[in-house]
C-alpha cells in the first residue's frame, strides 16, 4: 500500500511541474484549440496537456524500482509491458499529430486499431473464454474483442472531453476505484500502475479545471483511454469471467454510453458517423440550463455513483448482480429520456420510417398499384398511349391539371398557355347550357412559337384558378432525355385546399418522371431506325412537309402524327369522340401554323 501511495504522489508532483511546460510547448508547435461554433470556450487554449500526463506516468513507472519494495520489484519489462507502452506511445503520438494538423477520422481510427493490435500481439488480450461457460479458444474472437475494447475506451475519453476538467475527472475516479479494487484483491502491480495514472491526471486537473488554461487534447485523451483499457486487461488476468472487465465499463458508464450512442444517433439522422456535433451528454445538460461548471460537477457525481455501484457489484452474487444491473439500466434509460435522446426514437418517427421502408421495398398497396401504372406507361408505343396512361397515373395521384409542353424551350408555362387553347368538355348531366361539364383534355399553341401543349384535367376545373388561388401545389418537371433535353416539360397543379397532399406524392411524381423519360427515349430511338406507315417524318430543322403542311420540329413526335383528315371528316371524328369519351384522353392534332394560331387578343382565349 505504501508503494501505491508513493507512486501516486510522485506522479502528482511531476504532473504539476510538467503541465506549465507542456502548455508553452503546445503554443510553440501550434497545438492550440481555437473557438468555433461547436466549442464552448471563447479563447485559444493549448491542447498539449497530454504531454504532461504521459511524462508523469512514464517517469513514475520507470523510476518505481528505486523504491526497492516488493511491489516495485514485481515490475518486469516483459513482452506484455513492452507491448503496452509501445502501443500507448503510438496512440499518443497520433493524437498529438491530430492536435497540430487535424487528421482524417479514418486515419485516427486506423491508428487506434493498430495500437490495440500491438498490445494484442504482445499478449495483452481478452481471451474469448472469459465470456463463455466452457473454455473456447479462438484467436479471431479474442482479437476482435481486444480491439473493440481498446477502441471503445479510447473514444469514450475523447468524446467526453468537451468541458473543462470533465474527461480528466472521470478518468481520475475510474483509476482510483480500480486501484482500490486491485489492492483488495492483492494485485499490487496493476494497482501501482493505476495509482500512477491517477496521480498524473489529478496533477493535470490543477490547470484543466474550469476555467482551464490547457486542454489534454486528443493526445492526452487517447493515452488515457488506451492506458485504462490496457491496465484493466492486465488487472483481470487472473479472473475467469467477464465481470472483471465489466467493472471498469460500468465505472466509465457516462463516456462509454456517449460513445456508443453518438454513432447511432448520427446514423439515424443521416450524418457521418465521425462528424463532430453538439449533441453529447454534456452539451444536452448545458442546453437544459446548467452552467459549464455545474455540468461537470453533475457528471462527476454520476461517475462517483457508478464507481460505487461497480465496487458493490464485486461482492454480489450472480442473481443479485443481475437485478442490480437491471435497476441501473432502467435508471440510465430514464436519464437518457430526460436528456431528450429518445426524440429520435419516438413512435411517430419509427412508424414514418417503417412506412418509408414498406414503400421503397414495394410492400405497400399504394406502391404496388402505382407500379402497375408505371408498367402500363412503359408499354406505350405512341404519344397518344403515353399521354392517356400518364393521365391515369395523375388521376391516381389525385392531381387536378397537367400540361405537357413540347417545343424548343419552355420559359414560362402561363405565358405559353395564355394566347389560345381549345378544350373539350363532357356534356353536363343536367344539359344546362350555362353549366360546364368535366374537362377532359385539350390542345393549344404556344405564344408565337413552334410548340405543342397537351393538357389533362380531372373533374370540373377552372384554369385561371391555379394561378391566383392559394394552397395550390405547382410543380414543373423537365423531361430531359438526351437530344430532347429542355424541350419537354410537365407542369402539374393540385388544389391542396380541397384534398390533402399524400405523403408519397412527390416520390410518385419522380417515379413517373423517370418512367416518362424512359418511354420518350425509346420512342425517339424507334423513330431513328424506321419510318412508320402513314407518318410524316421530317428532319430536325424542317418546319413543313413537302406538301406544305405544318409538322412538328421534334422527330419522334412526327412518328405518331398521321396525315390529317379533311375538315368535314375531322369534325365527324371529334363529334364521335365527344359522344363516346368517358375518360381523360388527349386529342392529338397538328397545329397548322404557329404564327397564324398565335392570338394576341384576350377576346380570343377562353378561361
Amino acid at each position: 500500500m505504501t508503494t501505491v501511495l508513493a507512486t501516486f504522489f510522485a506522479s502528482l508532483l511531476i504532473s504539476l511541474a510538467a503541465t506549465p511546460v507542456a502548455r508553452r510547448f503546445g503554443k510553440f508547435i501550434g497545438a492550440v484549440d481555437t473557438p468555433d461554433a461547436r466549442k464552448v470556450h471563447h479563447a485559444s487554449i493549448p491542447r498539449s496537456g497530454g504531454i504532461a500526463i504521459v511524462c508523469a506516468f512514464v517517469v513514475t513507472v520507470c523510476s518505481s524500482p528505486l523504491l526497492d519494495t516488493r511491489v516495485s520489484d514485481l515490475l518486469a519489462w516483459n513482452l506484455k509491458f513492452i507491448g503496452f507502452f509501445t502501443g500507448a506511445i503510438l496512440v499518443f503520438s497520433m493524437g498529438l499529430l491530430d492536435d497540430v494538423y487535424r487528421l482524417n477520422p479514418k486515419i485516427k481510427l486506423l491508428a487506434q486499431v493498430f495500437s490495440a493490435s500491438v498490445a494484442f500481439a504482445a499478449g495483452l488480450r481478452i481471451e474469448s473464454y472469459y465470456f463463455t461457460a466452457t473454455p473456447v479458444h479462438s484467436v479471431i474472437i479474442s482479437y476482435a474483442l481486444t480491439v473493440f475494447w481498446f477502441v471503445v475506451l479510447i473514444n469514450a475519453i475523447n468524446l467526453i472531453d468537451g468541458l473543462d476538467g470533465l474527461a480528466g475527472g472521470i478518468a481520475f475516479f475510474v483509476c482510483v476505484m480500480l486501484t482500490i479494487l486491485l489492492v483488495r484483491q492483492k494485485q499490487y502491480l496493476p494497482a501501482m500502475l493505476f495509482a500512477s495514472l491517477a496521480g498524473a491526471v489529478v496533477g493535470f486537473l490543477r490547470y484543466n479545471f474550469n476555467p482551464a488554461s490547457i486542454f489534454m487534447g486528443d493526445g492526452g485523451s487517447y493515452f488515457l483511454g488506451y492506458a485504462i483499457a490496457g491496465l484493466s486487461i492486465l488487472g483481470s488476468a487472473k479472473a475467469q469471467t467477464g465481470t472483471a472487465l465489466l467493472i471498469p465499463l460500468l465505472a466509465m458508464g457516462v463516456p462509454v454510453f456517449d460513445t456508443i450512442l453518438s454513432p447511432v444517433r448520427r446514423f439515424i439522422i443521416g450524418k457521418k458517423l465521425f462528424q463532430p456535433d453538439k449533441n453529447h451528454i454534456h452539451h444536452r445538460l448545458i442546453e437544459m440550463g446548467l452552467s459549464k461548471k455545474k455540468t461537470v460537477l453533475f457528471i462527476y457525481a454520476i461517475s462517483v455513483v457508478l464507481c460505487l455501484i461497480a465496487m458493490i457489484t464485486v461482492n454480489l452474487q450472480n442473481k443479485r448482480a443481475g437485478l442490480f444491473f437491471a435497476i441501473v439500466g432502467v435508471t440510465a434509460v430514464l436519464f437518457v429520456r430526460k436528456l431528450g435522446y429518445f426524440e429520435y426514437l419516438a413512435s411517430d418517427k419509427i412508424l414514418g420510417w417503417m412506412k418509408d421502408i414498406t414503400d421503397v421495398t414495394g410492400l405497400s398497396h399504394s406502391r404496388r398499384s402505382f407500379l402497375g401504372l408505371q408498367i402500363e406507361i412503359s408499354q406505350s408505343r405512341t404519344l397518344e398511349e403515353l399521354w392517356s396512361r400518364v393521365g391515369s397515373a395523375l388521376e391516381f395521384l389525385k392531381l387536378d391539371r397537367a400540361d405537357l409542353h413540347i417545343g424548343l424551350a419552355v420559359k414560362d408555362a402561363e405565358r405559353s398557355i395564355q394566347p389560345y387553347y381549345r378544350e373539350e368538355r363532357r356534356k353536363s348531366t343536367h344539359n344546362k347550357p350555362t353549366q360546364d361539364g368535366h374537362v377532359t383534355s385539350w390542345e393549344s399553341g404556344s405564344h408565337c412559337a413552334s410548340m405543342r401543349i397537351l393538357h389533362w384535367a380531372r373533374g370540373p376545373y377552372k384554369r385561371k384558378e391555379d394561378v391566383q388561388k392559394p394552397f395550390m401545389l405547382k410543380i414543373e418537371l423537365p423531361l430531359a432525355n438526351g437530344s430532347l433535353a429542355q424541350q419537354m416539360t410537365l407542369f402539374l397543379v393540385k388544389d391542396a385546399g380541397v384534398e390533402e397532399i399524400d405523403a408519397f406524392t412527390l416520390r410518385r411524381l419522380e417515379q413517373l418522371r423517370e418512367t416518362m423519360i424512359t418511354v420518350t427515349n425509346w420512342l425517339e430511338k424507334e423513330n431513328e431506325v424506321r419510318e412508320a406507315p402513314g407518318t410524316n417524318v421530317v428532319r430536325w430543322d424542317e418546319r413543313r412537309s413537302s406538301s406544305g403542311q405544318a409538322t412538328s420540329r421534334i422527330p419522334f413526335f412526327n412518328f405518331i402524327m398521321k396525315s390529317q383528315p379533311g375538315t368535314d371528316e375531322r369534325r365527324r371524328t371529334d363529334a364521335v369522340g365527344r359522344r363516346r369519351g368517358h375518360e381523360a384522353r388527349p386529342q392529338l392534332r397538328n397545329i397548322s401554323d404557329p404564327q397564324r394560331n398565335c392570338r394576341s387578343s384576350p377576346a380570343n382565349s377562353r378561361s
